[in-house]
Order: C-alpha cells, then structure tokens, then sequence
C-alpha cells in the first residue's frame, strides 16, 4: 500500500522523539514524513533520513497540499483540541500528545469533534502500549497476589530551574487566561497516573468516583513541582499516585498494585514487572511494547483496536480537573529547599521528598498524612466526580 504520508506538528522539544521515531518507520517503509508544522523551521541536519517534508505554520493548509494521512500533534498543551481538531477537519487522523487537553471541558470538545468527523485518535501514553499492562492484569485475575488493596504510584525526578523556562507555557496553570496546567501529575509524571487508572481498569470518566489533591511548589512557578493525588474508582480501588521534579536522586518511575498475598511493581518506562508474593521468590520479566504510532496505522489499515483512544483517558482527564479546579499550589518554604548545582543551571532539591514519595506509593497516604513538613492538612481537597 506504500508508505503512509504524516504531517509532525512541533518538531522541537519532545517532536525530538517523534523525528527519531518517524526515522526508524521510514527506514521501514512505513511512513513518509510530508510535512513539518512549526513556527520555527526544521534544519536540514534534523531531517536527515526523512526526506524532503513541505515545511510551513499553517496544520490545515499542510494537510491539504501534502494529503497526510496521519498528523501527530506534539505542541504546548493548550493547543492540543484546537491542532487535533484542524488536523481532523482535514481528513487526517490523529496522534496527539498527552495531555490530550488542559481541562474537561476542552476534552470533551476534542472528543466530540473527533468523533463527529469519524477521525481516529490515538493519545500518546506509551507506557500503555507495552504488553506489560495485560500481563499484570491477568495477573490480578488469576488472584496471584490476592484481593488488590490499592494501587501506587511514584515518580522522583529532577529538572532543573531552565526546564520550567523553556517556553512561555512551562510551569504554568494559565497563559493569558488560558488553561495550561502544566504540573509534575498532569505532564512529566502523567504516565503513572494514566498508568495505575489502565492496570485498575478504570480508566474512563465514569470510573472515577472521587479525587483527593495535595499540590505543593519548591519552584518559582504557578504550577505544582511535588504533588500527590489519591483516588477512589467506582469499584472501590484506591490509587495514590506521588511524584517531584526535586528529587534527592533521580529513578524510575513505577506503579504498583498491592494485593493480600504479594505485590506487582511495573516500571513502566522499561516494560519491567517484578512479582513478589508469599511462598515464592520473586519473578521479573521485561516485555514487549507496541509502538503507539504503529498501532494507530494498524487501525487505519486493518482495523486494530487502538490502545489509547480519547475515550480511555477520560479517567486521566478526571485527574487533570481536579487539579486544574484546585487551590494554587503551596509554595514550600525556602528553609524546607535548597538549591544544587545542574549540568546547565542550578536545580531545587526538597530533602527527604524522595522517601515521602515513596511512602504515599506504599503506603496510599497522602503527603500530609505522612507527616511531610512542608504539607500542611488543610492543603488536601476532595472532589466527588
């Protein structure tokens, strides 16, 4: 059927990821890369590999004069509806970044647009491309580590100060009175609570019942650096997920499920499971993953179910209005932080965040309840959805 035409839109920052990607399925005969919608002009030295693409700042116009087939949307966040919708009313279909939108309001708008031009979306949550999230389910189903006690999450990261600079959106809960939301949870560490919502299998809107929030900020910046949120599912699950850009030491983010007889841990950007449960040693494996990209093709052509469709992040964009409807985010006081040398600029580190982190992940405690000093009872909020 030949290679299948793809238009990137935002081709700088993590669009980085997506060139080197649509390098490998162009090597493959997969796809052609027909155009690049940036503000910015792509250097010939970045498109080594991928051609020639038509290059311009207008989606609609660039879909049109190359006949994409495909558009992926890697822009700000509060661009992604309007840029999916564009690329919808032009035929294409749709790979889009998450977060698929900075409020429910504007993700409902993308959903019912979507659908309403029959266009085919796919939301870039890789971690629920790898075959790791079926296994551990079927896991729990097979009731390897018992009843399920709660689900946890946690993710310590380190960013420095020029990460939150980078563009004029970067940290911030608005822009010019538009919703961005741009918070550790909701896009840095967005992974592990679409993630833990997958594994529970409550991942659409109406499988959330209620959302606790506890959003803090070591950071000069509107939004939240060190937060946790814990939800309850309508099937009763509680999920903590904790996570900081101000971590002590950097590691990989992990969902666990906590059972009665053992414990699932899935680092989920390594596809890596490790078992552990009473009477056994423990049992690790890496799996597979599904390229998102390759999965929505695979759909287009075959009629392959697509991993992550609008409607399966409904749960995730619960989340997101949660904290996009909550206080500002509590600033941490400068005794409680210190400032360390990066590679590039200097970075805020919250001394013993790393261990709270951990805790609420084991624990499903919120930071306040674990006695952290710099959170503060009266900073949780409960919303009933």
């Amino acid at each position: 059927m030949g290679a299948t035409p793809v238009v990137l839109a935002g081709a700088y920052g993590h669009g980085h990821w997506h060139l080197e990607n649509l390098r490998r399925l162009t090597a493959a005969g997969t796809v052609r890369l027909a155009g690049v919608c940036d503000l910015r002009t792509l250097e010939d030295e970045r498109l080594t590999g991928l051609g020639t693409p038509v290059q311009g700042t207008d989606l609609g116009e660039l879909i049109d004069r190359t006949g994409a087939v495909v558009t992926i949307v890697c822009t700000p966040i509060h661009t992604h509806a309007d840029l999916a919708l564009t690329a919808a009313a032009h035929g294409a279909h749709v790979l889009l970044e998450k977060p698929p939108a900075p409020s429910y309001a504007e993700y409902e708008r993308l959903v019912t647009g979507l659908e309403a031009r029959g266009s085919a979306c796919q939301i870039g949550f890789q971690s629920l491309g790898s075959k790791a999230v079926t296994a551990i389910r079927e896991l729990v189903a097979e009731d390897a580590i018992g009843r399920v006690r709660g689900i946890g999450a946690a993710g310590n990261w380190v960013r420095e100060e020029g990460y939150f600079t980078r563009a004029a959106w970067s940290g911030r809960r608005t822009l010019r009175g538009v919703d961005v939301v741009d918070g550790v949870l909701t896009n840095p560490l967005a992974h592990a609570v679409a993630t833990a919502l997958r594994l529970d299998g409550s991942d659409r809107a109406e499988d959330v019942a209620a959302i606790e929030t506890e959003l803090f900020r070591a950071n000069d910046i509107e939004s939240d650096d060190t937060s946790c949120v814990r939800i309850r599912t309508a099937r009763g699950t509680r999920i903590a997920v904790a996570a900081t850009l101000c971590a002590e030491t950097a590691t990989e983010p992990y969902v666990a499920v906590h059972g009665t007889k053992g414990r699932i841990t899935f680092w989920y950007k390594q596809d890596r499971v490790l078992l552990q449960r009473a009477s056994h040693g423990p049992e690790e494996r890496v799996f597979a993953r599904t390229d998102l990209l390759e999965n929505l093709l695979a759909h287009l052509a075959h009629g392959e179910e697509l991993l992550v469709p609008p409607r399966s992040t409904g749960a995730f964009m619960k989340v997101v209005e949660a904290i996009r409807t909550a206080a500002d985010p509590v600033p941490v006081p400068g005794r409680l932080w210190r400032a360390v040398a990066g590679e590039r600029s200097q970075r805020r580190v919250v001394p013993g965040v790393d261990d709270m982190v951990e805790s609420a992940a084991q624990t499903l405690a919120l930071f306040s309840e674990l006695g952290a000093p710099w959170a503060v009872q009266e900073s949780a909020r409960e919303v009933h959805c």
